[in-house]
């Protein structure tokens, strides 16, 4: 078998559901299975798997296993000769898989392939690519200074910025959210390491290959959908994780530092008074809705909101094109149009100013994120 998708869930059974969905089309071509593992989820996620995917493979724990051991049930159960460690709330094109196992063919060195993600919206999630999080680089990431000087080298390690989101490139550190490698090699590494603290394993794994001699890579030819994005809520909690994760990194694989302690407590003091004096951003109401599908439905508004339906993509296109900054969100229905150009689509439009959903195929809602902090939304349109 060529590759084994995991997939860890808990709790966003509609996510999970539009994940699966698109796996399954990016996947007709190949000798793939889909392994679910599914962290004692409370929201109706294992009736809906049985029901509506009992091809697929599932893990159902009794307890949370947490992301670590999660993810390594699923590895251990795997017949491909590749894996692809995968979030629940992500989008994968149709191309997604067949493009890179093309392109590790001429990779003889590879550790391990990352794409880039995109947030709801179509923005570039930074996290796709980083570098080793040494004391400094940790710091620059907490204060921010890798917004100020981009192109430093001083300062832009953190999310490994001396490629642009465009480039293909060797880089230090994946994120866990999309982690494309060999079944081999991920377990002669030991998988992830069950004892790491949030936000941590995923850069664990990604040292733990490099120490094996290899090369990790990002590919930046195929763009998967990330609703949420590296963290749903960034505040005091995240950042006491964050610090807790470089904590348990820098540790393990290095040593215990004096300087690391304080760099990141001065790191965690600004970023609490950034935080006391952010602006909450108003909630996104739009001005009107454009449904995209082949096939007409009974509802014509939301909330007293006007649905304006169109039936062909470059229609689509063209509209948007002419009604720059005015508030729209587009239902995309993914039964008669493509996962991938949905994603070019977030991609092109993604300053425009408007809010994207999508209708998985079959699934009777549309969902998604406004932004990588959005917790995301699910509609109902009959």
């Amino acid at each position: 078998m060529q590759l084994s998708v995991i997939i860890l869930n808990y709790n966003v059974k509609y996510f999970l559901e539009a994940c699966i969905k698109s796996v399954q089309k990016a996947i007709e071509s190949l000798d793939a299975e889909i392994i679910v593992v599914d962290n004692n989820s409370s929201d109706g996620s294992k009736e809906m798997m049985e029901n509506m995917f009992p091809e697929i493979t599932y893990i159902f724990n009794n307890y949370n296993a947490g992301f670590p051991k999660g993810n390594n049930q699923g590895v251990d159960i795997a017949k491909g000769k590749y894996i692809c460690i995968l979030n629940p709330d992500t989008v994968v094109a149709e191309n997604t898989f067949t493009s890179i196992l093309n392109h590790v063919k001429n990779l003889s060195d590879f550790g391990i392939i990352g794409c880039k993600l995109i947030d709801g919206s179509g923005n570039f999630l930074p996290e796709s690519k980083r570098g080793i999080p040494t004391p400094w680089v940790a710091f620059t990431k907490v204060i921010g200074l890798y917004k100020f000087f981009p192109k430093s080298k001083l300062f832009n390690q953190y999310y490994a910025q001396h490629l642009s989101e465009n480039e293909n490139g060797k880089v230090a550190i994946l994120v866990g959210a999309f982690m494309f490698l060999e079944r081999e090699l991920y377990l002669k590494v030991g998988g992830f390491d069950e004892g790491c603290f949030m936000y941590s394993d995923d850069i664990d794994l990604s040292y733990l290959i490099l120490k094996e001699g290899k090369q990790n890579y990002y590919y930046s030819e195929v763009s998967c959908i990330h609703f949420k994005g590296e963290s749903t809520l960034k505040d005091g909690t995240y950042m006491n994780r964050f610090k807790e994760a470089m904590q348990f990194f820098y540790r393990k694989h290095f040593s215990s530092s004096f300087l690391f302690d304080i760099m990141m407590n001065v790191g965690i003091s600004i970023f609490a008074f950034k935080k006391k004096t952010e602006v909450v951003k108003e909630k996104y109401i739009p001005n009107e809705y454009v449904l995209l599908s082949d096939k007409s439905y009974d509802t014509k508004e939301i909330n007293g909101i006007s649905i304006i339906e169109l039936s062909k993509y470059e229609e689509l296109n063209s509209y948007l094109e002419k009604n720059k900054g005015n508030k729209i969100e587009i239902l995309y229905d993914s039964a008669a149009f493509q996962y991938s150009d949905y994603i070019k689509l977030l991609e092109r439009f993604k300053n425009y100013g408007f809010t994207f959903k999508l209708k998985p195929i079959n699934s009777e809602f549309f969902l998604g994120s406004n932004d990588k902090n959005d917790r995301g939304e699910v509609l109902s349109l009959k």
